[in-house]
């Protein structure tokens, strides 16, 4: 018998990955970052141990790395003045093919942009900038 060398099979990449944006699937884009916490606590009463467990704040975080290009796009689909700031709050989705056709679908909830910038340097073949953006919270495996 052979060794499996992988037991998962083909892996998720980010070939299996689409990113869809107020209503549209975004190209130029060259990385995701999106995570969650709950803040947990042990809670003490008589003795060395925690009696119990207290849950506190929530809090979704979320970054996308976009080309140059994507944004200036974006940018010029707003009202002359408007900053990307300005865009009213959107979902981000996004969609993990799986190897046997299943969809994986996270919706980031509520986006806006913190912000807008530029960095580029010598020997850049490219210009992509990480855009931060306040998020409510993340529906992980949703439809």
């Amino acid at each position: 018998m052979g060794t499996i060398i992988n037991k998962f099979g083909k892996m998720t990449g980010w070939n299996s990955l689409t990113v869809n944006m107020m209503g549209r699937d975004v190209e130029g884009i060259t990385a995701v970052k999106y995570d969650d916490t709950l803040t947990k606590e042990n809670v003490y009463g008589a003795g060395k141990y925690p009696v119990g467990r207290g849950e506190g704040k929530y809090e979704a975080k979320a970054t996308l790395t976009i080309l140059k290009e994507e944004m200036d796009a974006l940018q010029s689909a707003l009202v002359p003045g408007k900053r990307i700031q300005d865009i009213a709050p959107f979902d981000v989705i996004a969609q993990y093919e799986m190897v046997d056709g299943k969809i994986v679908t996270d919706r980031i909830r509520n986006c806006e942009f913190m912000g807008r910038g530029v960095e580029v340097k010598q020997g850049d073949g490219s210009i992509a900038m990480a855009y931060e953006l306040i998020v409510s919270h993340i529906d992980w495996n949703t439809i």
